[in-house]
């Protein structure tokens, strides 16, 4: 048993990695393109003489609408992957994504066709959210159940830093368009081309996912015949509430990071102190690296110590982190790259979260119970936080440093109460790893 839990990754390991990595990179590409070329496109989809602030409002609130809708496409995604198989709906997400995203890039403008403009733009957004909603949690499961238990953290840390690297794609193209084109030409047409590579991103991800091979946990528990007999939302509801809640506090640390720190600043930097699009992007992209560096770190580091200590030490560092930056930044731009960085890397705690929340539901409803959990969160707290965020900064230009500081404080309660095992391994899973049944 012992060697079992203890193996390394083997090459079957590491392909399926490499493809859930890479796939889920793509996608999340193609869902937060948008923030980057946030600003044109509510010069293009809103009425000319809508206030500045009252705009911006309403192209958060289209991007918000992409999260407020994930819990419904995640739950049915997760229904049917916890009863007809893993592999099926992590295929389909990325279809559902692809699709909408080349439809953006072809939209026209509100100077086209008036108010059908941003309605069309919002239904595109909400079919981004339901795919959206199934490809995060589903690949959270689909690695976790194919590697040994005792790498579930550096598995989940590095297909973390594989989505983040969506993000760094985002942030490249939107840097090398504001470098090499005008601000008029990016206008005139130049933001389509994102959304055109971000379809044809997508669906080539899908052809690369024909390769992954369903998970062993699966395929196991269809032979064995021990499935989820109810709902799977049902059981997760009435008998792991506890490993919801904790799910939930997590996700809300993981959106405050990701939302706020990564997807937001771009915009904050040009906006609030006037910084260049091309330095502000720049900043971002060397962000993000870091932030991709920090989920395999703190994916390694649960898988050594836990998750108690891995959260209780980096919340307090994301806390102060984050605080430097922002104070840094409304001084001047000059250490604007190095605090960027580093508070990108203290954001890496958030690659220890799916640890908790893979191990937290047992097999049968693990999809379900994950999906449920990080998708209403996400939902309500990813969704809402830019139009939150947009209102306070009208009284403050501070508030993302205390929003990001009061998630670290919970973040560091909730490692406080991880001390305490949130371990559900299914039976079928003990037999695995007791080498009952080859997981080969």
């Amino acid at each position: 048993m012992h060697h079992v839990q203890n193996r390394r990754l083997n090459r079957q390991d590491y392909k399926t990695l490499t493809l859930a990595a890479l796939g889920g990179a793509l996608e999340f590409y193609d869902f937060i393109i948008f923030v980057f070329f946030s600003v044109v496109i509510g010069e293009l989809f809103f009425p000319p003489d809508t206030p500045e602030w009252l705009r911006q409002m309403q192209t958060f609130g289209i991007f918000a609408a992409g999260y407020l809708v994930r819990p419904l496409g995640g739950i049915i995604m997760a229904h049917f992957g916890d009863l007809v198989g893993r592999k099926k709906m992590f295929t389909l997400s990325i279809l559902l994504m692809a699709l909408p995203t080349l439809a953006m890039g072809l939209l026209p403008t509100y100077a086209s066709i008036g108010v059908a403009a941003p309605l069309l733009l919002l239904l595109m957004r909400i079919l981004q959210g339901a795919a959206i909603g199934g490809e995060v949690p589903g690949a959270w499961v689909f690695v976790s159940e194919h590697v040994p238990r005792k790498r579930i953290g550096f598995a989940c840390g590095t297909l973390t830093a594989g989505l983040t690297a969506g993000i760094l794609l985002g942030s490249l193209v939107a840097t090398v368009m504001n470098t090499t084109m005008t601000q008029q030409a990016i206008h005139d047409g130049g933001w389509r081309i994102p959304f055109f590579l971000g379809g044809v991103f997508g669906l080539f991800a899908m052809y690369l996912r024909r390769w992954l091979q369903e998970t062993p946990i699966f395929i196991e528990m269809q032979k064995r015949k021990t499935l989820a007999e109810e709902m799977p939302l049902k059981s997760v509801l009435l008998n792991h509430r506890k490993e919801v809640v904790v799910s939930m506090l997590l996700t809300w640390l993981l959106s405050a990071g990701i939302v706020v720190v990564i997807l937001m600043t771009p915009t904050y930097l040009q906006k609030q102190f006037g910084i260049a699009p091309a330095m502000a992007l720049q900043a971002n992209s060397l962000a993000t690296i870091a932030l991709a560096l920090g989920c395999i770190v703190s994916g390694t580091i649960a898988d050594r110590i836990g998750a108690s200590k891995t959260f209780i030490a980096g919340s307090l560092l994301l806390g102060v982190c984050s605080w430097v930056f922002y104070h840094s930044v409304a001084v001047g731009p000059e250490h604007l790259f190095a605090t960027y960085a580093l508070v990108g890397f203290s954001v890496g705690v958030v690659g220890a979260v799916p640890y908790v929340m893979v191990r937290a539901f047992p097999a049968e409803v693990r999809f379900s119970g994950l999906s449920f959990s990080y998708n209403v969160s996400y939902a309500i707290c990813g969704g809402l936080t830019p139009v939150f965020l947009a209102a306070i900064m009208r009284i403050t230009p501070m508030a993302p440093a205390y929003y990001v500081l009061a998630l670290s404080v919970i973040g560091l309660l909730v490692g406080i109460y991880l001390s305490r095992d949130l371990n559900s391994e299914s039976k079928t899973e003990r037999a695995l790893e007791e080498g009952i049944i080859s997981r080969n």
